[in-house]
């Protein structure tokens, strides 16, 4: 079954079977949810509804956003159709449009037989679990109301919202455009064939800045499995030093992940994107920072270095936001590349990243690999231990929990133990009978055993 229903939103591979799989009538019914909750939450009667819809590159785009589009027309709601966007565009423009809700098309890293439709509030903002809960029953219930013909919806088509994202980013203060400039960095991009193709080498062109071109045609034809992880990245990695660039940028299709290559054509690493922007917004501006649990402890020590104070929130964007704005942090985002900087939007953006990311660069005057070499050394290691149906996951996190009281324990979501140099996070999937295990140490080596330790507990305790 490849239909996963959430909180966050639908998500599926095209073809197949309705209730199976992302089918037309699977994106009309969520579609049709997303908008009824909407006039149920500002009014039936409401004739002003707006929705902002954009799109990635995938091959099933357009097919996935007409069907959308369309439905919330049928529904009443008027729709300002980005066409080809970015997830942090979309965000970017719910608010500036002043409309109740936003949709992103993009199955974000996933490979091309996959769409989704992502669903925001009116900040621009991923919904809450309660929210989300409410769309949910609607589309099961299939309790939908369409407008009759003299209360259509309209379309409204804009496509200058990338450049005007552009600008936003362009227009932050601790953005140093003059500084980059003069640096003269030479950078190959990878888009993989959708729209951060588009939307960064525009941004980097502003800043003065060479681009190498990699993968930027936005025809959904992702040359690579679009996950910007080492393994699939060979091709950027050999073409930074050909090149003989500066550093390469990775972004997914829908440019909310964000990971740089060494000018030595290594990984910077996906963690380190947070910890290198987070240093230079603090040296800037004192303050807090959240990253999720299974994120890398760098940040912490980054934060502390600069006297501020780390939190770490349940895995999820919506869980990151959340807790920023209850610790009032000046940055945050997830180990995976994701930035979030609520000077701009709570949502990850890869843009700031970039336009951050190079402005730090240049002030330090070091290059890629330097200023990696500059922070702590963290190393991790993801597992999973599959248990048959009858185990009872709940019980062993809980005997991993007592096992280890006298450390540092955090239960919000799953159970995290921190020990003196290294961590473990143990999480259980809700749709399969799976434990997830990341540890995090100073050596790989550290981080595998620490990992094979855990693994031959929960055996033990599970009886396997």
């Amino acid at each position: 079954m490849t239909l996963i229903k959430s909180i966050s939103g639908i998500r599926g591979t095209i073809g197949g079977k309705v209730g199976d799989n992302l089918t037309p009538v699977d994106a009309v019914k969520f579609a049709s949810a997303y908008g009824t909750w909407l006039k149920n939450t500002y009014g039936k009667d409401n004739k002003n509804l707006k929705v902002v819809v954009g799109r990635d590159a995938r091959i099933s785009g357009p097919m996935i956003h007409n069907l959308v589009v369309n439905t919330l027309i049928g529904l009443g709601i008027d729709v300002i159709d980005l066409g080809l966007s970015t997830t942090p565009t979309v965000e970017v423009a719910v608010p500036l449009e002043s409309a109740n809700g936003g949709i992103i098309l993009t199955a974000s890293h996933n490979p091309k037989q996959w769409n989704a439709l992502k669903l925001l509030n009116d900040k621009g903002e991923f919904l809450n679990g309660v929210e989300g809960e409410k769309i949910l029953q609607i589309a099961e219930a299939e309790a939908f109301d369409f407008s009759d013909v003299d209360s259509l919806g309209e379309i409204i088509e804009n496509d200058a919202y990338m450049d005007i994202h552009i600008d936003e980013v362009l227009n932050l203060p601790l953005v140093d455009i003059e500084a980059v400039k003069a640096a003269k960095f030479k950078v190959v991009v990878d888009g993989v064939n959708s729209s951060g193709g588009v939307i960064i080498p525009k941004l980097l062109e502003l800043m003065g800045v060479e681009v190498v071109k990699l993968y930027c045609e936005p025809n959904g034809h992702f040359p690579h499995n679009p996950e910007p992880l080492k393994e699939h990245l060979k091709d950027i990695c050999e073409l930074v030093v050909e090149e003989k660039a500066h550093l390469g940028i990775v972004v997914d299709p829908d440019v909310d992940r964000l990971a740089f290559i060494s000018e030595d054509g290594e990984m910077f690493g996906e963690e380190y994107t947070l910890v290198a922007v987070a240093d230079y917004v603090l040296s800037k501006t004192p303050g807090n920072t959240v990253s999720n649990m299974s994120s890398s402890r760098a940040l912490r020590d980054v934060t502390n270095a600069h006297n501020g104070s780390y939190e770490a929130s349940a895995v999820g964007e919506v869980n990151v936001v959340e807790l920023m704005k209850k610790n009032n942090a000046i940055i945050g985002g997830e180990g995976n590349g994701g930035i979030i900087y609520p000077e701009s939007h709570y949502g990850r953006d890869s843009l700031v990243g970039v336009a951050l990311f190079l402005t730090h660069l240049a002030n330090k005057n070091m290059s890629v690999s330097a200023l990696r070499a500059s922070y702590p050394e963290y190393y991790m290691s993801k597992n999973k231990i599959e248990l048959t149906p009858q185990i009872d996951v709940d019980a062993i996190l809980v005997a991993m929990t007592e096992k280890y009281k006298n450390e540092d324990i955090t239960t919000i979501d799953g159970v995290k133990i921190d020990f003196a140099k290294e961590w473990v996070h143990l999480r259980k999937s809700n749709t399969e009978p799976i434990i997830r295990i990341y540890t995090e140490a100073p050596l790989q080596s550290q981080a595998d055993a620490l990992a094979l330790r855990i693994i031959d507990e929960i055996k033990a305790i599970a009886g396997i």
